[in-house]
């Protein structure tokens, strides 16, 4: 059995809980715009937006490199603001078994906390962490702030 493990990196905004949220959990195609070089598109292969069950297909560059994901929206809760994606193809799956990303927005007043959970499963124990791919979404977060205080 490979290495488990769960890495969670928490990221400040000012504001935006609920838009955060609202776009993660039901208009995750819109992100390409917020953040142009990291995310190059989001489409629906199966289901529709914003349902737990559907099957989303992501385009992007992570750490200089074009790469792909598909991936099936495991949980909307919209009272405690998360939602959780397992990846089911793509480019991670090169290096990890198994890989479960979630997202969950937590208000505190002016700020908000962003938090970033990958859940894990390395195919070789010696093969890296996935710090690169918690750096990308601290990346994409701060772009989707930046876009909501500039509109």
């Amino acid at each position: 059995m490979g290495i488990t493990g769960t890495l969670a990196v928490e990221v400040d905004i000012k504001g935006g809980g609920d838009v955060f949220h609202e776009i993660f959990s039901t208009r995750p195609h819109h992100v390409a715009t917020m953040s142009p070089s990291n995310i190059h598109g989001c489409d629906v292969h199966d289901g529709e937006f914003g349902k737990p069950g559907s099957v989303i297909f992501w385009e992007y560059t992570l750490d200089g490199k074009k790469c792909v994901a598909k991936e099936i929206i495991e949980k909307i809760d919209e009272e405690n603001k998360l939602v959780r994606f397992k990846i089911i193809e793509g480019d991670l799956l090169k290096e990890f078994k198994s890989f479960t990303l979630t997202v969950h927005v937590l208000p505190r007043g002016e700020l908000t906390g962003v938090q970033w959970t990958a859940e894990f499963e390395k195919i070789d124990d010696s093969g890296p962490y996935p710090t690169k791919l918690m750096d990308f979404c601290i990346s994409v977060t701060k772009d989707i702030e930046k876009h909501h205080l500039n509109d």
